[in-house]
């Protein structure tokens, strides 16, 4: 089986030349190798590829693709701190609404969820999520005291996004609807966002690109939005400012920032290559709920 030779520095600065892209400065490009590698790069430049034959668009300064890179890491640090916070809302809202119908254990009985549930996946991973935080000191004092019984509010804790997606989506639907009704929201909509959450939370994660990505799950959006989805990061920051729990922080935090990279960076950066429209703002402010 034939597998690439790696290259020096010098060969793949070589390369970007060849495939069209000015390099003023080798050293910069280096440091720039360096700290990113060049696999990671080629993925920024994608929006510089010719479909119709494969090529690379000549002449493009990759000073350019320096600050699409700068960007991404950026816009996606401002992200997961949304996402942050909507997380650790639905680890509240989620115990908060089982255990008070159910009581404190009673996410253990499968008599409590809708026919889609899968028990032993759940189990499984909840004693996934309780040994990969076993030396915590809430895994061991529940160990100690009560005999390993985690009441939902606690082992909540150590849900993942996913884990969390999961376990809404099989709630009863009265209790689906109890939920969602408080966001304003029909259940099915709020399934859809959290899908499209944890697909987006595991790729801000792992700093993987969000630049000119195609996501793969695109989400149902209320009629009165008037907007329809592109599968491009647009659709799900309208989901991170509608499930965003601290409206005034969104109004006065998020949303300046959002605004100021996007300005920042409106000389390397295309706004369709993020499914941002021209008025991506006013559009913004319409999808609200």
């Amino acid at each position: 089986m034939y597998i690439k030779e790696p290259s020096t520095y010098e060969e793949q600065i070589e390369s970007l030349r060849l495939k069209g892209f000015i390099i003023e400065n080798d050293d910069i490009c280096k440091e720039k190798l360096m700290q990113i590698r060049y696999y990671r790069l080629l993925a920024y430049l994608l929006p510089f590829k010719d479909k119709s034959n494969n090529c690379y668009f000549k002449g493009v300064p990759i000073e350019r693709v320096y600050r699409i890179y700068d960007f991404d890491c950026r816009i996606r640090s401002l992200i997961f701190q949304c996402i942050e916070e909507i997380e650790v809302y639905l680890r509240s809202i989620l115990s908060y609404v089982h255990s008070n119908k159910y009581g404190p254990l009673g996410y253990l009985n499968s008599e409590n969820y809708n026919n889609r549930h899968n028990e032993d996946r759940f189990v499984s991973d909840i004693i996934a999520a309780r040994d990969n935080n076993r030396k915590s000191y809430i895994v061991k004092w529940h160990e100690k005291a009560y005999n390993g019984n985690y009441p939902i509010w606690v082992i909540i804790e150590f849900f993942t996004f996913g884990m969390l997606s999961r376990f809404y989506s099989d709630f009863k639907l009265v209790d689906q609807r109890t939920i969602a009704n408080n966001l304003h929201i029909t259940n099915d909509i709020l399934r859809s966002w959290l899908v499209c959450l944890t697909d987006l939370r595991n790729i801000c994660a792992h700093y993987s690109r969000i630049y000119y990505w195609k996501f793969s799950a695109t989400p149902q959006f209320p009629d009165v939005f008037s907007y329809s989805p592109q599968g491009r990061l647009f659709d799900y920051i309208i989901i991170l400012k509608n499930l965003y729990p601290n409206k005034r922080a969104w109004d006065n935090g998020i949303y300046p920032s959002l605004q100021s990279l996007i300005n920042e960076y409106s000389d390397s950066i295309k706004l369709n290559h993020i499914g941002f429209p021209q008025d991506w703002e006013t559009k913004l402010n319409s999808c609200s709920i």
